[in-house]
């Protein structure tokens, strides 16, 4: 059977879950459900289990603005989101609308109907699932849930170790007393590194190039300072305020003093390693700061590990693997038992879904976005991306709270649906503005934003915090009224909003 709903929800990670409580609390009533290709509550939090695993932004900014981190840690463990998360669902009464094992796999707008049909397969034995709704809210990430990032690495096969990737760690893996090669240099592989070397025989970070990191304290004693003299709730906005200020401000000094900001950040590296030539070696990037996102490394787990000799760092190229490791291009033979090829994530737009408006494809790279929450000329359709340079909540809750401000504006003037119109001509910008190797391999699938508003994306939260709440849900939109149960065909188009 064919189930009916106003509002379908794509996901049921940090976005899902947030569009859910933001979608209860704001349209009371509101029939709704979430399509969760996996069995479990969390996303990405509930995918990644490798050693280590924790979010790299603070967890004042990455928890959601209506329920508060009660949390120590200021970067999370991932068992930590993902039961925050969880709790979450269950105390709004959000997990009884999950879908779960239920993966989208396409999407048809129909303009005479005015709603989207939704096919989908269930279960491990794939039983095909059809949904309707009025209105579809794409909240699954960009990452490719199935692969990862697994570059052709020469004699992989001669390989005698064990070689996986993070995406998918076993169950079974036991690194202790190994020799373990870490093959990357960004958040997968800081966070793992430090993580097995307590245990492990020694772990070594291959990269071809460094990357920027950024020490900080495990805990905020700030935070922390402030709930001894506040309300918890009022504690909490006070971290989180302290927290956009300081990670924007940051952001803005590296796009404007980026040669200051790379001596702050080679003298925390200098300051916890304790050897000049060593941070020059391998933690001196040749790209500027926020070129590519900063890697977190809390209480500077990394450099602690790398100074206590439990680990160590080698920038070199890979020539091949060998029997007994990763022969270099330099020649030398790193010897391992486990390698670990954190060599990054593939990009996946609107989590693999086929959308087609009145039975044509639509080319979601061809497409440019709205706000950054919609796509050009697709009717009754957003997605959730958060932003590059800060906590991804931040920007996912904006998104949330307007797609109920055009939902609520559907109603009051009596709509079925609103369809982004983009402007002729123009230039076409990137949707994601790193120069990250995963972000450069993928931009070609997302849609490209323009060079004015509301086709631009701001990296800025302190601007969009103030201007997304009171945006024009109108402007530059075309709506159509349902039409009447006669005639169905007589859709009365209304003007685009200037």
């Amino acid at each position: 059977m064919t189930e009916h709903l106003d509002v379908l929800v794509i996901g049921a990670g940090l976005s899902g879950i947030g569009a859910a409580w933001r979608l209860q609390h704001e349209r009371p009533g509101i029939r709704y459900a979430i399509l969760e290709a996996r069995a479990g509550i969390g996303g990405t939090w509930d995918l990644f289990r490798y050693p280590g695993v924790r979010s790299d932004s603070d967890m004042y900014t990455l928890s959601y603005p209506f329920r508060p981190w009660r949390g120590r840690e200021t970067m999370a463990s991932g068992s930590s989101i993902r039961q925050y998360i969880r709790d979450t669902a269950d105390e709004a009464g959000i997990t009884g609308h999950i879908r779960f094992n239920t993966r989208v796999l396409s999407a048809e707008w129909s303009s005479v109907a005015a709603r989207w049909t939704v096919q989908a397969a269930v279960g491990t034995d794939l039983q095909p699932q059809t949904y309707t709704c009025d209105f579809l809210y794409a909240c699954a990430g960009y990452y490719d849930y199935a692969h990862g990032h697994e570059p052709d690495f020469p004699g992989l096969a001669d390989y005698t170790g064990r070689y996986v990737h993070p995406q998918f760690w076993p169950d079974d893996l036991d690194h202790t007393g190994k020799r373990v090669v870490v093959i990357g240099s960004g958040a997968t592989a800081v966070t793992i590194v430090p993580a097995m070397a307590g245990t492990a025989a020694h772990v070594t970070m291959l990269q071809r190039s460094p990357s920027y990191l950024t020490p900080l304290p495990g805990t905020d004693v700030v935070a922390q300072g402030l709930h001894k003299v506040l309300p918890a709730r009022a504690a909490y906005r006070a971290a989180r305020v302290k927290n956009i200020l300081l990670s924007q401000g940051f952001y803005q000094l590296a796009r404007h003093r980026p040669d200051r900001v790379r001596r702050i950040l080679r003298r925390f590296a200098v300051r916890h390693l304790g050897d000049p030539a060593y941070v020059d070696e391998h933690f001196t990037p040749a790209y500027q700061p926020w070129d590519q996102r900063l890697c977190v490394v809390p209480d500077g787990d990394l450099f602690e590990s790398v100074r206590q000799g439990q680990a160590s760092v080698v920038t070199d190229h890979i020539d091949r693997f060998v029997p007994e490791g990763i022969k270099l291009a330099s020649g030398r033979v790193l010897e391992a038992d486990i390698v670990v090829s954190a060599t990054g994530l593939s990009l996946l737009a609107v989590g693999g879904v086929t959308l087609s408006v009145d039975g044509a494809p639509v080319d979601i790279a061809a497409q440019m976005t709205y706000r950054g929450v919609m796509l050009g000329g697709v009717p009754n359709f957003a997605y959730c991306i958060g932003y590059t340079n800060a906590s991804w909540t931040l920007r996912a809750d904006l998104s949330s709270r307007f797609v109920c401000r055009l939902l609520t504006y559907l109603d009051r003037h009596g709509y079925a649906s609103a369809t982004p119109v983009p402007p002729v001509g123009g230039r076409r910008r990137p949707l994601l503005d790193l120069t990250s190797g995963y972000v450069q391999r993928g931009v070609d699938r997302f849609p490209a934003q323009g060079e004015r508003d509301p086709w631009i994306v701001r990296q800025n939260h302190l601007r969009e915090a103030f201007t997304t709440p009171r945006a024009d849900v109108s402007r530059d939109m075309r709506f159509t009224r349902r039409a009447a149960p006669a005639a169905p065909a007589d859709s009365t188009l209304e003007d685009i909003a200037p």
